[in-house]
Parts: C-alpha cells; structure tokens; sequence
C-alpha cells in the first residue's frame, strides 16, 4: 500500500518525503529556502533515503501561489525590451521557469521508487540550484520594482511532467533532456538582450544558471543513459519513439552545440536533433 505522510510527520526525517512536503508547499520564497536547507540537511546525512517506498501524494501537485495567473503560451503578453516593464517581464517569466523547475526536480525526488541512491542526491541537488536561481531572479525582480506573481505565465513545463509521470524514461528523456536542454538554447541569446539593455546584474544572474543548467541537463542525460542501459534500448530510436508517443515539441535551431555537448548529448543524438 501506498505510503501517506500524516499532516504530523517530521518530513525532515526522510529525504522523498521531505521532497513531496515541499512539492506541496505554495509560498515561493519559504519553498525555495527550505528546498536549499533540505539539500544542505541531506550533505551532512541527518536525514535517511527510503528508496523503495511507493509514496502517495498528500495534496494538490504542485503546490502554487495564487499567483501568477496561468494562461496559454501564446496568451503571455510580449513587452518591449526597452521599458522598465518588458524587462521586468522577461525576468519574471525566467523566474517562473525557475519555480517550475524546483518542482520538477522534487518530483523526480518522491514520484519514483528504486533507483539507485546517487539518483536521488542528483535530483535534489538540482532542486536546490533550482531554488538559488529562482531566489536570485525574484529578488532581482524585487530590485526593478516588481515581484514574482505580478506578469501572466504558462505552465508548459509541468504539463509535460503530467503527460510522464507514470513513466520515469520517458520524464527524464522529455523534461530535462527537452524541455530544460532548449534553456541552453536560449540562455545566451536573452543575456545579451538583458546586458544592451543595460541590465547588468540580470546578465550576471543568467551566467551562473546557464553554468548550472548545463549541470541539470547532464544529470538527464546520465540517467536517461542508465535507464536505455537497463532496457538495452537505443538511446536515439527511443528517444524518437518518446518524442512522438508523448507530442513534445518539435525542436528548432540554432542550437548551442558546445553546451549541449558538456551536458554530455551524444554526437549521434546532436546529429538527430540537427536533421529532424
């Protein structure tokens, strides 16, 4: 059966438990503190792994602040990069990416059982970067006169951690490995816009988190690589037959090739993604 955390449990006792806590948790800013101090809590090793436990949600997933209000892609309005609000607009949709991404990781903590122990302290590792990018955005945001919550935003990303979660190959090949990976796409084209726009400290932000995503999207890879391993699956077939089966978006250059490579993508899996 199922285990279910009580509203009484000490979920700093036991890392998955602790993940969905804070999966749960709505408040921005306490969830990512306390996302950074579980991390921390984990490295000294006060608290214990139950890897093969089947978990069952407590709550609503993912736990969300009442606002930003979710809206289409498309929906979400362009501002000109050259007023103070379509800066602050581009740094809260960066910092919404970020939140989404300390779900994502959390998730990837608590929804799936029996891996092995370094795939957990990969994950909430991430959680944890994930958490000091977004704290670093929406303090930044705070500096512009503005505050996360305040712009419109999609829910892209978590849609395609619904669509996967039954499926831990297919949420590592089409999260982190897509999703995230067009991040390193796209990180250096918006530093350059936020540094002609005179935003300085944007950029500088933006330097540390394309350090860190190429870190995030290795983690996807090295464990998208164990789980092919595992079925004795062709990394490049399946991830085609992923793609197609779960409709995530076809991917368009240009590509950051030399990032993408560091993140540990395959010459073949480059070629792939140049000629599809």
């Amino acid at each position: 059966m199922p285990l279910q955390p009580s509203p009484h449990l000490d979920c700093s006792s036991e890392l998955r438990f602790s993940a969905l806590h804070l999966l749960v948790a709505t408040e921005p800013r306490q969830k990512a503190e306390q996302v950074i101090a579980l991390r921390a809590a984990w490295q000294t090793g006060s608290i214990s792994l139950a890897a093969d436990e089947q978990l069952a949600a407590i709550a609503d997933i993912p736990g969300r602040p009442a606002r930003p209000e979710l809206v289409e892609p498309l929906l979400v309005p362009r501002r000109p990069m050259n007023t103070a609000q379509g800066r602050a607009a581009l740094i809260h949709a960066l910092a919404h990416i970020e939140f989404n991404a300390i779900n994502l990781a959390l998730d990837a903590v608590w929804r799936f059982p029996g891996m092995p122990r370094a795939y957990y302290d990969d994950w909430i590792q991430v959680a944890a970067e994930e958490a000091l990018h977004f704290s670093l955005l929406a303090a930044h945001l705070n500096t512009l006169g503005f505050a996360y919550g305040e712009f419109p935003a999609h829910n892209s990303l978590w849609e395609m951690a619904e669509k996967t979660q039954h499926d831990l190959l297919a949420r590592i090949a089409l999260v982190p490995r897509t999703l995230e990976a067009r991040g390193l796409d796209a990180t250096p084209g918006v530093r350059a816009k936020l540094a002609q726009a005179g935003d300085q400290n944007a950029a500088e932000i933006l330097d540390i988190i394309l350090r860190d995503e190429i870190g995030h999207v290795a983690v996807g890879n090295r464990w998208y690589g164990w789980l092919c391993e595992q079925k004795k699956a062709d990394p490049v077939a399946t991830y085609a037959e992923l793609a197609e089966r779960y409709k995530a978006p076809r991917m368009h250059g240009p590509f950051n090739l030399e990032a993408r490579r560091q993140a540990g993508f395959s010459e073949a899996e480059l070629n792939a993604l140049r000629t599809a």
